[in-house]
């Protein structure tokens, strides 16, 4: 693992939208251990599918890890970049129903905001 993952944002404090507009961001605001070892196994060229939750629930866009600081492991700061918006979303319900996530903490472990992703997986919310 380590060269995709799925970074969960809620649209109404930070859309994919916002991260086209910024261009770039350092992402934050994640307090999960899992998650957070999981930011501090990224490296630079990890790519990353955004997935909006709220009342969207869906892989929206991609992104690409450019920095990543571990001064702290308890606060790891993930610089990205971002990608292209995806044409067609992949809600939630689509992502249950696929058995190419069967074994996903996508699935399994709803609450956890940083999700590692096969290669098949990535480029199936990616749209490639």
């Amino acid at each position: 693992m380590g060269d995709f993952y799925l970074m969960k944002t809620e649209p109404t404090e930070y859309s994919f939208a916002d991260l086209q507009k910024d261009k770039e961001t350092e992402w934050d605001g994640v307090s999960n251990p899992v998650a957070l070892r999981n930011m501090r196994e990224m490296k630079p060229g990890t790519k990353l599918i955004i997935y909006e939750t709220g009342d969207h629930k869906s892989a929206v866009g991609t992104a690409t890890v450019i920095a990543v600081k571990v001064t702290d492991p308890k606060k790891p700061k993930v610089k990205i970049k971002a990608g292209k918006a995806i044409a067609k979303p992949t809600t939630l319900a689509e992502i249950k129903a696929d058995k190419l996530f069967a074994d996903s903490p996508l699935v399994k472990i709803g609450r956890l905001s940083v999700v590692p992703l096969s290669a098949a997986q990535y480029k199936k919310l990616a749209g490639e």
